[in-house]
């Protein structure tokens, strides 16, 4: 259920239709939604006694097990809910770790939901004990949500910074492995977008490989990194990442920086929307709220309409974009479009050479070999010709030999 001031009526129901998708995402069924106006948000209940008392006979119709709510709740909030109502209390930010949970498959992302979830336990910790004590088992409950009995704040602690050192170590070796590309020239395109946008469709079209898909949210949470040809027969590397959602808890914010910030480093970010959702114009707006967390900027953005076959109207365009192309991923539509619009942005940055260098300075040629993309090569009497795409920043180095 949800209470918001600020919210349209139109936004809090595509809100709590949300909700009930990441619950049934979670495992549980969703029997009916209540969504109340209010002009502030009580601290002690979060919505008004009246409403309590509603929910209460509501939870005996139904024979209802628990209760989520749209927002985050204070620990008074939750315990107070528990005792007036007698079942388990939940709210979004709980789902949607418990989610996490059970989806992560990496070390690193097991790591990331515990660490996440620790801190959301250590900030709620005093006075959850009686309330623990009816919340066991069902969503909620996953990985080390198990053992919120026997955690004390000083547990906590000590296994957050033993998370803390293990994520280090896991952040080093990412980053070895991203100067690595850096180092080997290879383009980095990102694949963001809203969960459930189709991102892990496309990324399985495009390279024919075989990432978990489903058609819920939060199916990949785990980044994945392909490398697939361009039409050219130039490399990129294509990279997976875990979707966004509105209203994500500010835990998992900072958790998973280090598995969004993959887009922070590409060369080219994908920005991948359900053309066919109703509720495109939110999630754009999400997705750019969370560029700006993340502090993505000046990378050029293409945006790309998926599940194109299914629209039946127009819909809201991505004005930010750099570019735009519609797609079926699961389909195939347009997919040859996007990979020589993806081309057209690598090579905006390079100019085209043919050069003639001396067999005395052989450095030349491994430069290109280092830095160049599309090579060609004749040998001459006089030395060597070579063609293709230098980036701009290192054309100095072939300047003094081109020919033609």
């Amino acid at each position: 259920m949800s209470t918001k001031k600020q919210y349209s009526e139109a936004l809090a129901l595509e809100s709590l239709d949300e909700l009930a998708e990441l619950v049934e995402t979670a495992g549980g069924e969703t029997v009916d939604k209540i969504l109340q106006r209010v002009d502030s948000i009580n601290p002690g209940f979060y919505i008004g006694s009246g409403k309590v008392d509603e929910i209460r006979e509501l939870i005996m119709r139904e024979d209802a097990t628990g209760v989520v709510f749209d927002d985050e709740l204070s620990p008074i909030q939750m315990r107070n809910l528990a005792e007036a109502l007698n079942v388990k209390i939940m709210d979004r930010t709980m789902v949607i770790l418990d989610i996490f949970a059970a989806r992560a498959r990496s070390k690193e992302g097991k790591l990331q939901v515990e660490m996440a979830q620790l801190k959301y336990q250590n900030s709620r910790l005093t006075g959850f004990g009686a309330m623990l004590s009816r919340q066991g088992g069902g969503i909620g409950s996953r990985g080390p949500g198990e053992k919120k009995l026997e955690l004390d704040k000083r547990h906590i602690r000590e296994r957050m910074e033993i998370l803390k050192s293990e994520l280090a170590e896991v952040e080093k070796h990412r980053n070895l492995l991203r100067a690595r590309r850096e180092k080997n020239k290879v383009p980095v395109v990102a694949i963001v977008g809203y969960t459930n946008a189709g991102k892990s469709t496309l990324l399985n079209k495009l390279s024919g490989s075989d990432v978990y898909v489903q058609d819920q949210l939060f199916a990949t949470l785990d980044p994945t990194t392909r490398g697939i040809d361009l039409p050219s027969g130039s490399e990129i590397l294509l990279t997976d990442t875990v979707g966004f959602i509105r209203k994500l808890p500010h835990h998992l914010v900072k958790a998973f920086y280090s598995t969004l910030e993959e887009a922070k480093y590409a060369n080219i970010i994908l920005h991948v929307m359900d053309a066919s959702s109703p509720h495109i114009e939110t999630h754009q707006q999400v997705v750019y709220e969370t560029f700006e967390k993340l502090g993505v900027k000046d990378i050029p953005i293409i945006a790309v309409y998926n599940k194109i076959d299914r629209v039946v109207d127009t819909y809201p365009k991505d004005e930010k974009a750099d570019s735009e192309v519609a797609i079926s991923a699961r389909e195939g539509i347009g997919c040859e479009e996007l990979l020589a619009r993806i081309e057209e942005i690598v090579y905006d940055n390079m100019k085209s050479f043919k050069i003639s260098v001396p067999y005395t300075s052989q450095e030349v040629v491994r430069f290109c070999h280092e830095y160049a993309e599309r090579l060609e090569e004749e040998y001459t009497n006089d030395g060597v010709e070579v063609s293709g795409y230098m980036p701009k920043d290192k054309f100095y180095k072939i300047e003094p030999f081109i020919i033609g």
